[in-house]
């Protein structure tokens, strides 16, 4: 038994671990809600930015603590996603692990099904979304199937909790499976080398041994943790002594076996029918992602999501919580209970000044973003749901390979218009620290907030179509340049574009409010106590008159590069605090005729391209690290005024009218 196990056991001695795991876009989080309830807990997986749920099962008179992973597409981790799920069921002592999988892709499940099997735990197949298969025309054999791996197979229909207490009868007594994989001999005279020099772990040997022999970095850790160095260094020549006898990639002749095996189980119990149907959602998901055709189905959706988060959100719902709700009611009340109260003016201040916490720092977070969030969140959910986003992600895929990215980028690129503190968190979805690392960067630098684009598109309205194409345009020609850039300069390989892509289906209304309070639960937790810490920097940068010196020594660059009035440098400092503020500042500006269309249209390019908010350079940090988030931001603020300066000397040199 390692240490780690026995801390385990000494943690929660009373209380087994059923273990969740899954493919994307399986209906994993579905099924999770069903088994808990609504009773859960969310937080970082020790030593990582990934969130992982917990939450209890009752079963009669026992109680079971379901774990819910990220999901994954193979059990040897490409990414961060994927090594926490690894990571958990080699640690965690899982006394069952719940598979679930898409019945309509059978073979990557089953490619799930047998690494699990080779880790020898007990184990049950949920084979869910039965009734999206049925539709189209797949039968599956359950019978076959659990003799074949000497399981429990259930079927499930999540949103109609259809087979939810046959998976929960099943897990009285989950089964471990007998199946075994037989790789080239080779591998498997060193899986048997190797196996011999490994200690007892959570998982069987032989899987370790298969992991290691495919290379898995990611194990090292664990690795060094729980064996000696000589070894460590009799794994290596064994490893390197594989590697020499064999004529192509161990991972890949380790794949191509489970890939050929998953098949022959799928042919033995999936029979396909003609339903006679012709499916509507079908042809409409076929068609949203051809490179030409799914473009105007694109610009719908963009149209349908500016109306309901643009308008409705960021228009009415913000008008009304910030004028009606915190303007009338929650602000003056606040200022007359704290004055009334606390004696102390610095306090009052802190509290309800300028720069305090309610007035601006939860007047912000709640009155203005939460609104706008929330209605992004349904939106999103909504997308997610449908099976439109890796769709979208097959359309936009070519754009993305330019910066050397692939189209899953695009997820927190949408999600970046509704939030960029958030988005920062969903870009962990991308399988490299390299990927993370340029998304972030495009976020911050070419992605407005639709706080701030709501303020932005006001001030487009008053000049000319041109200036809008201009500004858009802008903003195309930075990231993609600055993202070729970041993918020459970033070290790490470009990873293959591997999506899998469900079929279009009818959001439920359930998954929609489930996913959507979940994410404001996290926005609350999460990014509020963000907004606060930045109003109170602010409060003490302000009363030790350090804005006022920020402000004087940026005032130059504003003045001298982007040619724009001195008073602007108060909007760009705000925006830091606010990019919507930020914005806001130029707007009022410009309504007193204090900006030219041509300053206006230079100032909207730079506070676009400017720095993120605080909060959101917190969450950067959070995610990146300090070091990381340092450069992302020193480079952003000088690409911002480099090319607002570029955009402010081709206008003028043209006397572009606008």
């Amino acid at each position: 038994m390692t240490k780690h196990q026995t801390k385990m056991k000494k943690q929660s001695p009373n209380i087994d671990k059923v273990v969740l795991i899954g493919n994307p876009n399986v209906g994993k989080s579905a099924i999770f809600g069903l088994l808990t309830g609504k009773y859960v807990t969310v937080s970082n997986y020790p030593g990582t930015t990934v969130e992982v749920s917990q939450g209890n099962i009752r079963l009669d008179s026992k109680r079971l603590l379901l774990i819910d992973t990220p999901g994954v597409n193979s059990l040897i981790p490409m990414s961060e996603d994927e090594k926490v799920t690894r990571d958990i069921l080699l640690k965690e002592l899982p006394s069952a692990v719940i598979q679930v999988g898409d019945s309509k892709n059978l073979k990557r499940t089953i490619l799930i099904t047998l690494q699990l099997s080779e880790m020898e735990l007990p184990l049950i197949l949920d084979l869910n979304m039965i009734d999206e298969a049925m539709d189209r025309g797949i039968l599956i054999n359950t019978d076959s199937l659990k003799k074949i791996f000497e399981i429990d197979v259930v079927s499930t229909i999540a949103p109609q909790k259809k087979g939810i207490k046959e998976l929960k009868d099943a897990l009285l007594k989950p089964k471990k499976s007998s199946l075994k994989v037989t790789y080239h001999p080779v591998i498997e005279e060193y899986i048997d080398k190797i196996s011999q020099l490994l200690p007892v772990s959570n998982i069987s040997k032989r899987s370790l041994s298969l992991m290691i022999l495919c290379e898995d970095e990611s194990l090292r850790d664990w690795l060094k943790a729980n064996l000696k160095a000589v070894v460590l260094s009799k794994i290596e020549i064994l490893t390197n002594e594989c590697k020499l006898k064999v004529k192509d990639s161990i991972l890949y002749l380790v794949s191509k076996t489970r890939i050929e095996k998953a098949e022959e189980i799928a042919n033995k119990v999936v029979t396909k029918i003609d339903t006679g149907k012709s499916l509507f959602l079908q042809k409409i998901g076929k068609i949203s992602m051809h490179p030409i055709y799914g473009v105007p189905i694109l610009l719908f959706i963009l149209y349908c999501i500016y109306k309901f988060v643009g308008v409705f959100g960021a228009g009415t719902l913000v008008d009304f919580f910030e004028e009606t709700l915190f303007g009338e009611y929650v602000n003056p009340i606040a200022t007359k209970i704290v004055q009334a109260v606390i004696p102390f003016e610095i306090i009052q201040e802190l509290l309800v000044g300028e720069y305090g916490i309610v007035t601006v720092a939860l007047t912000y977070a709640i009155a203005i973003i939460l609104p706008i969030t929330f209605t992004f969140f349904i939106a999103f959910a909504l997308l997610e749901d449908s099976g439109y986003l890796p769709r979208l992600a097959i359309l936009s895929n070519r754009i993305f390979n330019f910066i050397g990215l692939n189209g899953k980028a695009i997820l927190p690129m949408v999600l970046g218009l509704g939030c960029g503190t958030m988005a920062v968190m969903t870009a962990r979805i991308l399988e490299t620290k390299r990927d993370r690392i340029i998304t972030t960067f495009l976020l911050a630098l070419a992605i407005p907030c639709s706080a701030q684009l709501g303020v932005i598109l006001g001030m487009l309205s008053s000049l000319s179509l041109k200036a809008t194409i201009i500004w858009g345009f802008s903003l195309l020609i930075v990231a993609l340049f600055s993202g070729f850039l970041a993918s020459k300069l970033v070290g790490g390989e470009r990873t293959d574009f591997f999506l899998e892509i469900p079929p279009l289906r009818m959001p439920h209304i359930r998954n929609i409010m489930v996913k959507t309070f979940g994410r404001i639960e996290w926005y609350l937790r999460e990014a509020v106590p963000l907004f606060i810490l930045g109003t109170l920097i602010l409060f003490i940068l302000n009363k030790l008159d350090i804005l006022i010196i920020i402000e004087k020594l940026a005032s130059p660059i504003i003045v001298n590069v982007l040619d724009l009035p001195a008073k602007t440098t108060e909007a760009f400092i705000i925006g830091f605090l606010r990019r919507d503020y930020g914005a806001a500042g130029l707007y009022t500006m410009a309504q007193q005729g204090l900006l030219t269309p041509i300053q206006t249209l230079v100032s909207l390019v730079s506070i676009t391209l400017f720095v993120p908010c605080l909060a959101n350079f917190f969450m950067i940090i959070k995610e990146r690290g300090i070091k990381t988030a340092i450069w992302i931001v020193v480079i952003v603020f000088s690409s911002a005024f480099i090319f607002g300066g570029i955009l402010n000397w081709i206008l003028r040199y043209f006397q572009v009218n606008l």
